[in-house]
């Protein structure tokens, strides 16, 4: 990441080089970061500044005793593999992965920097940790949700469109988390003959194709499930959606604002607060394998309104009183 770009990321704090560390006139811990985001993309800037902003209230000021080095991957393969190895090879204290791909890259080069998870759906699943209560290794860190919310996803996504009886399913297969949250909803729509499911793929270069085929028969909605790749292609499959008059419903509220109907999940910038607290622990000396990786203290429904009008759609006094925001 470019200088320049890192202290826009962290609204205006000096940012230094980890070269710089040995002419370091104060005792210096360093954080290495690897996000799913793109640099220009705000939910990425958003997150870090909220983990900035917690490391500040613990006592770790940028530039005086903490160095920060921060890498951008999105939904890059290639660029995930690059930045771990640069990250490990830099030697940081503690290094904070934004999700599963971060993680994954961050295993091929290391098992002994201590490693915090900040968005990981299945970390057991996926091997990251042994178990919840006992990592047992160098990573630990928060879960975003359990595969059970996906199908309260279908149901809400049922609630908001009742004319809804096909469903688009975007999930990413590349990952446990991309299966795991897909057959939740396959479950729950298999005891239902009148749900009808079709797995799309966020990576598909024919994504418009796609979408605009299922949105040819009546009666569709969809659901976005969570993983780097639907982050990095939410603006075009929800752009595609509303196009095409479909009801969505996303796992983040941070969709909506690309044009996404309602989401149910947790609150991810909260959720870099409280990794911050286990990045300050671990730079006081705490071991990965001590700390249990822990889950949301809170889901939010979210509603946006505005979309809703857009698809004609009337929504219940029940369901609006029940969501913790509807924007409007």
């Amino acid at each position: 990441m470019q200088r320049r770009e890192f202290i826009a990321v962290l609204g205006g704090a000096a940012a230094w080089s980890l070269a710089a560390r040995a002419q370091q006139s104060k005792p210096t811990r360093t954080v290495g970061v690897l996000l799913n985001f793109l640099p220009g993309d705000l939910e990425g800037q958003v997150r870090i500044r909220a983990f900035a902003a917690a490391l500040r209230k613990l006592g770790w000021i940028e530039g005086e005793n903490l160095q920060t080095e921060i890498r951008f991957a999105g939904d890059d393969t290639d660029r995930y593999q690059k930045y771990a190895k640069e990250l490990v090879e830099a030697a940081p204290n503690v290094i904070l992965a934004g999700a599963s791909p971060s993680v994954v890259a961050l295993q091929k080069f290391t098992h002994d920097v201590p490693v915090v998870f900040a968005a990981v759906i299945d970390p057991v699943g996926a091997g990251f940790v042994r178990s919840l209560a006992r990592p047992n290794g160098n990573m630990t860190g928060f879960t975003v949700f359990e595969y059970s919310i996906s199908g309260k996803w279908l149901e809400l996504l049922k609630e908001l469109a009742p004319a809804v009886k096909r469903v688009a399913v975007v999930r990413d297969t590349s990952i446990t988390a991309g299966i795991g949250q897909f057959a939740v909803i396959q479950a729950l729509a298999s005891s239902s003959s009148e749900t009808e499911l079709t797995a799309i793929d966020p990576r598909d270069p024919s994504l418009e194709k796609v979408l605009g085929e299922f949105a040819e028969e009546p009666g569709g909605g969809v659901i976005v499930t969570a993983s780097a790749s639907s982050n990095m292609h939410r603006g075009q499959i929800l752009s595609l959606a509303l196009r095409h008059r479909l009801p969505t419903v996303c796992p983040f509220r941070f969709y909506l604002a690309d044009g996404g109907l309602a989401a149910y999940g947790p609150d991810i910038v909260a959720i870099y607060a409280r990794a911050a607290e286990y990045v300050d622990r671990i730079l006081k000396g705490a071991k990965p394998a001590e700390l249990p990786v822990q889950a949301p203290t809170q889901y939010k429904l979210v509603v946006n309104l505005r979309i809703a009008k857009a698809l004609g759609l009337s929504l219940s006094n029940s369901l609006l009183a029940r969501a913790d925001e509807v924007i409007e």
